[in-house]
């Protein structure tokens, strides 16, 4: 028995078909999760920068210049669409009083208008975190069952040679166990990341509805909107306490 008797390409060599499905599965499932580790940290690092602009919006002299401190990357930015959506809502409601939901005050309005904004971004958050959570909870068990099923093909041909050495079962029954390990080491940077993605994910949240909350509490209070061609209306400066 040498080293090159558990190198992963002796490994493969010896098994089956079954053993080969397991082992691209686990690959597979590792590749995925990793992907959306990458991805969703990316996006919660440039959220982070992004609720950078949010503090910005208030220190600004003008409704006009708050909302150019949230610009970079509107299209993305949640601070920019509560903003966004909030003047719509106002303005709106304003305009539409004769319309079904005049009934409403603009206090439930502009609630409902920046709700289902943060509902929206916290879709987004979540958006993946499911591949983290399957990879995690059944990784370990798809190598425990390449584990089982590994042992199994060698127990048979073990009693197909009648007589087990150490070298017959040692081989084999070490394969078999390399399953196992992959099993682990696929679900154990799934656990993890999805546990740091979602605390990080309840950071942005928590930073995204205190800003909500200024914002319905500005809007309310002291915003005024004046009808323009834009789609942005103007509001007067927010007053600092």
């Amino acid at each position: 028995m040498n080293e090159s008797t558990f190198s992963l390409a002796h490994i493969w060599a010896q098994g089956d078909g079954v053993s080969h499905t397991v082992a691209v599965m686990l690959v597979i499932m590792s590749l995925a999760s990793w992907s959306v580790i990458i991805v969703k940290a990316w996006q919660l690092f440039a959220l982070r920068r992004m609720s950078g602009g949010a503090k910005a919006f208030w220190h600004a002299t003008s409704f006009e210049a708050g909302m150019a401190a949230l610009t970079p990357h509107a299209a993305d930015n949640p601070f920019h669409d509560l903003a966004h959506r909030g003047t719509e809502a106002v303005s709106h409601h304003t305009s539409h009083r004769d319309e079904l939901h005049g009934v409403l005050g603009l206090n439930d309005w502009l609630t409902s208008t920046l709700r289902q904004s943060i509902d929206d971004t916290t879709g987004r958050l979540q958006a993946g975190l499911s591949i983290l959570a399957s990879v995690g909870s059944t990784a370990p068990f798809i190598g425990l069952f390449g584990t089982v099923w590994g042992i199994y093909h060698a127990l048979v041909g073990i009693g197909a040679a009648g007589q087990a050495t150490l070298d017959q079962v040692a081989g084999p029954v070490g394969e078999s166990l390399v399953m196992t390990a992959g099993g682990l080491a696929v679900a154990i940077p799934a656990v993890l990341g999805y546990n740091a993605l979602v605390r990080g994910n309840k950071e942005i949240l928590a930073r995204l509805k205190h800003f909500a909350h200024d914002l319905h509490a500005y809007l309310v209070t002291g915003g005024r909107v004046r009808k323009t061609s834009a789609n942005l209306h103007p509001l007067p400066a927010r007053k600092e306490a």
